[in-house]
């Protein structure tokens, strides 16, 4: 998976916030059409957080279903510890390769409750894990570690911290123990800086609309092209970045936003996220259709 491009589809929803498999199956066969290494089903860009334990479940079934040993299919995982170990089970029984341990709910915890959530969720399931480090459960590398000693089966590392120092220490204990995933919103930003710290690759929600844009961009990045990198940050990423910090919560709306754009209507978030404004979605559409053919060159 750290030697190509990754991305979460979004969960369709009809609109009173039902789960649409077909359409959802749909678009999982739409990006694999298009080079993609791994697929991050019920995710934070798949609305994780406003599925039930069961509609997850759901979700990567359908998401196996489509992609029918393609590609790995990682299921997102979370919540308090006894949630995370239920998910975890039900989402190895529904085919997933794999688990994205997203952080517990609100609360926050020492190191060493941290470490208990994280190696129960491992020994709940023969599933490889990749903990995601963000907000409220940031483990750091001694902690990290230890886990990797005691659970094979913890394998990735998403960094959603933006600790350069912390990401530093992270790779230089651990090496190439673990695959490493960018992680912070629009990942695009800081591909750069962070593949120098061993972070080969990262999950793209602009894939979900714009996947020959996405695919242009990782590759330039792996390629060292400045140029065409700082090129597509100012023309597309920075202004896409400033509309969607216009809104709390639109890291997932703009995407289904760009998705109704380009004519592939995944539905609404489900509340308590709110759509873009009509205004904001035309923007995101002069935005999009800005994007010139040259931008889509380093994908050849």
């Amino acid at each position: 998976m750290g030697q190509g491009l990754l991305s979460f589809p979004v969960t369709h929803f009809d609109a009173d916030g039902g789960f649409l498999e077909a359409p959802y199956r749909e678009h999982c066969g739409w990006m694999l059409a298009h080079e993609l290494t791994g697929l991050f089903a019920a995710g934070g860009t798949g609305e994780f957080f406003s599925l039930a334990p069961q509609e997850v479940a759901t979700v990567v079934a359908a998401a196996v279903a489509e992609t029918a040993g393609r590609i790995p299919v990682i299921s997102g995982c979370g919540y308090g510890t006894a949630i995370a170990t239920g998910i975890a089970r039900d989402a190895e029984k529904a085919g997933a390769d794999g688990l994205l341990l997203l952080p517990p709910y609100l609360v926050g915890a020492k190191q060493e409750g941290l470490a208990a959530h994280v190696e129960a969720v491992c020994r709940a399931t023969g599933l490889g894990v990749i903990v995601y480090n963000r907000d409220n459960a940031i483990i750091d590398d001694e902690t990290l570690a230890r886990l990797c000693e005691r659970n094979p089966n913890l394998v990735g590392f998403k960094d959603g911290v933006g600790d350069i120092e912390l990401m530093t220490r992270v790779y230089a204990r651990m090496g190439d123990r673990l695959t490493y995933i960018g992680g912070l919103p629009t990942a695009e930003t800081f591909a750069t800086p962070y593949l120098t710290m061993g972070v080969t690759t990262y999950s793209s929600a602009i894939f979900n609309f714009m996947p020959e844009w996405a695919l242009a961009f990782y590759k330039a990045v792996r390629a060292g092209d400045q140029t065409y990198v700082m090129d597509q940050l100012r023309a597309f990423v920075l202004p896409y970045i400033a509309l969607r910090n216009r809104g709390r919560g639109y890291a997932v709306s703009i995407v289904k936003a760009g998705m109704r754009v380009v004519g592939r209507d995944a539905g609404p978030v489900r509340s308590p996220l709110t759509d873009l404004s009509a205004a904001e979605e035309a923007e995101l559409r002069a935005l999009i259709e800005g994007v010139s053919p040259q931008a889509l060159s380093a994908a050849a």
